[in-house]
């Protein structure tokens, strides 16, 4: 059908452009935030594009949403400035004929968020904490660049190191500097490596010597080695056994149904009927005075968008803390939703019905 043809095809002109324009500016914060993590030493300068990649999929399921809404409000806010909709409402079309062609066009979409959101998700939340959790496990010596003095996560000691080769933990011509309390400390070293003995960290320092001050009395310690031994400011880090809900599998969360895993069920279904819903609603919100060139239909959608993604954020926190069942959260905020996007359309529907039906005045009668 002409009707269903056109309207398809302007909505899916108009939410490729919107998903263009979206991902563009997100990915861009993205890359500056994980550029900054990067510099401050929280993950390794060569997995930057790798765990941009991962945050943006963990992003996409709202991207996606953020376009079809809005393609959906622009797309039938531009028929009903352009007085397609007036026509279409004379030939008896209703504005709930409209929802057939546009979940028509939105399912695709649809589905590859529930994809995202179910599989790819915990996925990628777990490949980025593997990611951080590489890096952590480095030794302070690992993460020094050669010739270049840096201070430890702590801020306890500072390092200068020639490294034996870009990728190996082992390092020569070391000098620590070291502060504990009204102590300090500078160590040097011809050489050094980290061992790990259980879970206790170790770091080696061979043929060197180490100067101590106190300076509370002035006391000074002279000494020299040639094996030292000291125990670093940090535990070895260990992957986690228990994993957290963001990055458990959906099967494994539906299997351990505590508080706290009902409650990222709660977000991830939440996300996927928030999406279907929000369909519904921008074929409510799309409504706009022709005569009046305003964007006030645009601006009460998308601040509708942030209250019910605020919400569904809300509703994991309180699932989570067990303050309501994952069920009636569920079926209180969507369902409430869906209830209140039918109304919304059904109210276009006969307020428009009504002004088509209004009497018109002859040109006989008195004014």
């Amino acid at each position: 059908m002409l009707f269903d043809t056109t309207l398809r095809k302007d909505l899916s002109r108009t939410f490729g452009g919107t998903l263009v324009v979206i991902l563009t500016i997100v990915l861009t914060m993205m890359l500056i935030r994980t550029l900054g993590q990067a510099a401050g030493g929280a993950i390794a300068p060569q997995d930057v594009v790798l765990l941009l990649g991962y945050t943006a999929l963990g992003h996409l399921p709202t991207m996606l949403t953020l376009s079809l809404f809005i393609a959906v409000v622009v797309c039938l806010g531009r028929m009903y400035r352009d007085s397609e909709m007036a026509i279409w409402f004379a030939s008896g079309v209703p504005l709930g004929r409209f929802v057939r062609p546009v979940l028509r066009t939105g399912w695709p979409v649809l589905l590859v968020v529930m994809l995202l959101v179910l599989f790819v998700w915990p996925w990628g939340n777990r490949q980025s904490a593997n990611l951080r959790d590489r890096y952590e496990q480095r030794s302070d010596l690992s993460r020094v660049a050669p010739g270049v003095f840096q201070t430890s996560r702590d801020g306890s000691r500072v390092f200068f190191v020639e490294r034996e080769g870009p990728e190996s933990i082992n390092a020569r011509n070391v000098f620590i500097l070291s502060t504990d309390g009204t102590r300090e400390s500078v160590t040097t070293a011809r050489g050094g490596h980290l061992d790990n003995t259980g879970s206790e960290r170790w770091l080696v320092l061979e043929r060197g010597q180490r100067n101590e001050m106190d300076s509370s009395d002035g006391e000074r310690l002279l000494s020299s080695f040639d094996t030292y031994r000291v125990l670093a400011g940090e535990r070895a880090l260990k992957r986690a056994t228990s994993q957290p809900p963001k990055a458990m599998r959906t099967i494994d969360l539906l299997r351990d149904p505590t508080p706290r895993h009902q409650g990222e069920i709660a977000w991830r279904l939440g996300m996927l009927f928030g999406a279907a819903n929000l369909v519904l609603i921008g074929v409510g919100l799309a409504a706009t005075n022709p005569r009046r060139a305003s964007n006030w239909n645009l601006l009460l959608a998308l601040l509708g968008f942030v209250v019910y993604f605020n919400l569904i954020n809300l509703s994991q926190a309180w699932v989570a803390s067990g303050k309501l069942g994952l069920g009636p959260m569920l079926l209180s905020l969507h369902g409430g939703a869906l209830v209140l996007a039918f109304a919304l359309i059904w109210w276009r529907d006969h307020s428009q019905v009504t002004l088509l039906r209004l009497p018109r005045p002859r040109r006989g009668d008195a004014a």
